[in-house]
């Protein structure tokens, strides 16, 4: 039986793991896990609040999700053509880690160490305009900032509007240099001793995929730090990670299942991992795997699709898993154009590329994904993933999708 979210995050807080770590394809409902897992800590709460409410809630959850992002937002002075500027809507979350907690230099330091020790962010401090009908507007300090490429001997290129991949890691970067503050000031054991007592009540830290558009080096960087923070956390502070990265999240694994005597940190006794699935009458599963064996993305699209054979349930998205096989295939195999794995099945190797890149192609319409395919196009699936497991000799998933 499948559970709604708000069990699924009774489920995740019940638990007295250190680190849980959760897989979901996009579109399954992690950010929705994140909102019902704060919604335990602070009920009151507005489920369509806006982030100016959702921080720290009495000191206990502190979670990243797609609201994080959405704070921050481009004024590309289309005007004036001259100072693009990456702002920041108004919101207490942001204030308290600025103007109270004075991580502008953390996150700077952070940021390069990502990307490039040149380029250089800037906060504005506080300044007065005025607008078009002659009134003082103030700007806040830390509501702003512009980039700049610093080049040495005083030379520097100013007005850079960075990447959206920039971007998403400056974000993650204003996030990661709280948590860092965090955990640090938690694992001094007496609270009187502690530089500040506003994280004495803080129980869990919630992240939802802070890897959305990062290259796979910085996806596998910010993974390590992010592991060797939490094994570095000697309080009871309790994490949870969502993504819809493999990538992200075998790495993660990697380092989750290496223990740590000197701070305390054991696999077996503080870490866990999931895979969430959506369930077809909309409920939820959460389901565990084994730690000891990384998470084969392609042996679950398989999986996944040999399900939907049996059932009967095809639908056009099986065939963007297998074009994803085919694709993970090939770069590990030396192919250029996955096509070329198809050689060896029987039949024409022309019609079932063109068949697979039409079916696989994203609809404009979100809606077309879950329409039926017609008795042809399931029995070319059938057919293709019959022949390349068994040419390809693809180890067989047991019941459940576990390894």
């Amino acid at each position: 039986m499948g559970k709604s979210l708000n069990e699924i995050a009774q489920q995740l807080k019940a638990s007295n793991k250190k680190v849980q770590l959760i897989y979901a394809f996009n579109g399954t409902g992690k950010t929705r896990l994140s909102r019902e897992f704060k919604l335990l800590f602070a009920p009151t709460v507005e489920r369509d609040a806006e982030f100016e409410e959702l921080e720290v809630f009495d000191k206990k959850f502190l979670y990243y999700n797609a609201f994080t992002e959405d704070l921050f937002y481009w004024d590309n002075d289309l005007e004036n053509d001259t100072e693009p500027k990456l702002k920041i809507y108004p919101n207490s979350f942001t204030k308290w880690i600025f103007e109270e907690q004075g991580q502008d230099r953390n996150v700077i330091t952070n940021f390069q160490n990502y990307v490039d020790e040149k380029l250089t962010p800037r906060f504005n401090e506080e300044y007065i305009i005025t607008d078009k009908d002659g009134k003082d507007i103030t700007v806040g300090a830390f509501t702003e900032i512009t980039f700049s490429y610093e080049r040495g001997n005083d030379k520097r290129s100013n007005n850079i509007k960075i990447s959206k991949g920039e971007e998403s890691n400056f974000i993650w970067c204003v996030f990661y240099s709280l948590i860092e503050q965090v955990t640090d000031t938690l694992n001094v054991a007496e609270p009187s001793d502690r530089e500040t007592n506003q994280f004495d009540q803080l129980e869990y830290v919630f992240i939802d995929d802070p890897v959305s558009s990062l290259d796979d080096n910085h996806v596998i960087e910010l993974a390590v730090n992010l592991a060797q923070l939490i094994k570095h956390s000697e309080s009871d502070l309790k994490f949870i990670i969502t993504t819809h990265n493999p990538l992200f999240y075998n790495v993660l694994c990697n380092e989750f299942n290496n223990s740590n005597k000197k701070t305390g940190y054991n696999n077996n006794k503080h870490f866990k991992k999931h895979r969430l699935e959506k369930k077809e009458e909309g409920t939820y599963e959460l389901i565990t795997q084994p730690n000891d064996s990384p998470f084969s993305y392609h042996l679950f699209l398989i999986n996944e699709i040999e399900k939907a054979i049996e059932s009967n349930q095809i639908y056009k998205y099986h065939f963007n898993f297998l074009r994803n096989v085919l694709e993970k295939m090939s770069t590990f195999l030396g192919y250029s154009d996955w096509g070329d794995l198809l050689l060896p099945v029987e039949g024409s190797r022309t019609a079932y590329e063109k068949r697979i890149l039409n079916l696989s192609s994203h609809s404009k319409h979100s809606g077309e994904e879950i329409v039926e395919l017609t008795n042809d196009d399931k029995n070319v699936l059938r057919h293709l993933i019959s022949e390349i497991k068994e040419i390809y000799r693809f180890k067989k998933l047991i019941k459940g999708g576990n390894e």
